[in-house]
């Protein structure tokens, strides 16, 4: 099921400064959108298994890229989870 907040948010952060905001706040723009407490978990734990069920894979691709997460590291825990 997508979760249409989550893919909002995802997209959002493709702006450079909100992207900025949510690394130096990221509870300040969770708080922006309607991101229930497991997808809150999810992003805290980066577990990307849960959140590409519910995402685009290129937002998704996109956001853990913009969080630093290397795309090696980002393969490996959608692989094996």
């Amino acid at each position: 099921m997508r979760d249409y907040w989550l893919s909002k948010m995802f997209y959002d952060l493709q702006s450079a400064a909100l992207a900025a905001e949510y690394r130096a706040e990221r509870d300040k723009v969770l708080d922006r959108y309607r991101i229930g407490p497991e997808v809150r978990k999810a992003l805290a734990e980066n577990d990307v298994p849960f959140l590409a069920q519910r995402t685009n894979p290129y937002l998704l691709r996109y956001y853990f890229f913009g969080t630093g997460m290397k795309d090696e590291e980002f393969m490996r825990r959608l692989r094996h989870g």
